[in-house]
């Protein structure tokens, strides 16, 4: 089960696309971050996802909030990937230990040696406001997202 809303988010230290360190308590005191979890890059539902990101990348990523996305893959499939489809958003590989931060957050699939779909809204004080999962080939409604966001300073 994913983590709930209320509860303290767990810090990570992963590298995104390029090899550079994304630590989430980096953002603490200063913006909310939409943390987005999917199975693997170069999939149908993990691609038109992190495509509609992509295309509402104003609505996910501003003075507010960043967004940061979290498969198992390496840094190299993201930085392929992210070169592909223009993805102008932290790809974020968990891949070793690996899946050890999708664990943490409660949406590592122990079967399947991938996160299932989990998305966190976390707020500027670390804390959980949003949480869901789907599993795979389950797409995810991206309006909750946006709703969720909404909220925030309110």
């Amino acid at each position: 089960m994913p983590i709930e809303t209320g509860a303290p988010a767990p810090d990570f230290l992963l590298k995104d696309q390029n090899n550079q360190e994304v630590r989430l308590s980096g953002f603490r005191g200063r913006k909310a971050v939409l943390l987005v979890f999917y199975p693997f890059a170069f999939t149908r539902t993990c691609h038109g996802e992190l495509t509609e990101i992509q295309k509402r990348l104003d609505e996910y990523a501003d003075e507010r909030v960043q967004v940061l996305t979290v498969s198992v893959d390496s840094v190299y499939s993201h930085k392929v990937w992210a070169e592909q489809e223009g993805f102008e958003f932290p790809l974020l590989a968990d891949f070793w230990p690996h899946g050890e931060v999708a664990r943490s957050f409660g949406v590592f699939n122990e079967e399947t040696g991938f996160a299932n779909r989990g998305t966190f809204l976390i707020d500027a004080d670390g804390i959980i406001r949003f949480a869901e999962m789907a599993g795979p080939g389950e797409t995810r409604d991206q309006t909750a997202w946006r709703a969720a966001l909404a909220t925030l300073g309110s």
